[in-house]
């Protein structure tokens, strides 16, 4: 019974890290739109998060901790939520917030 409430406990913590991530691309996105008065989309769901600025787009899906993401032009990844709040990929350990402002600055390109 106990690992049943761990399991509830980290799927939690992943939804909670999965909404700020959402957010840190709102941020970003806004952010990067100010100088050409320009916005981007931003569609939050319990598995897949959409960022859309014309016909640039970014898709994450979540499955867990594990992130799929995919790009417009056809690259795509796998990164892993840690419970610190960073991203994990085969290149190493990345902030979130760093990670966010590294798309939001691609896509507001």
């Amino acid at each position: 019974m106990e690992l049943a409430g761990v399991a509830q406990v980290d799927e939690r913590l992943y939804v909670e890290l999965w909404v700020s991530l959402a957010s840190l691309l709102r941020s970003y996105t806004a952010a990067h739109g100010l100088n050409g008065d320009r916005q981007a989309t931003v569609e939050l769901g319990e598995v897949r998060i959409t960022v859309r600025h014309g016909d640039r787009w970014l898709d994450l899906q979540r499955d867990g901790s594990r992130v799929a993401w995919r790009r417009e032009d056809g690259r795509n990844g796998d990164l892993e939520l840690t419970e610190a709040g960073q991203l994990q990929s085969s290149e190493g350990l990345e902030e979130m917030d760093l990670a966010a402002e590294a798309w939001a600055r691609e896509l507001m390109q």
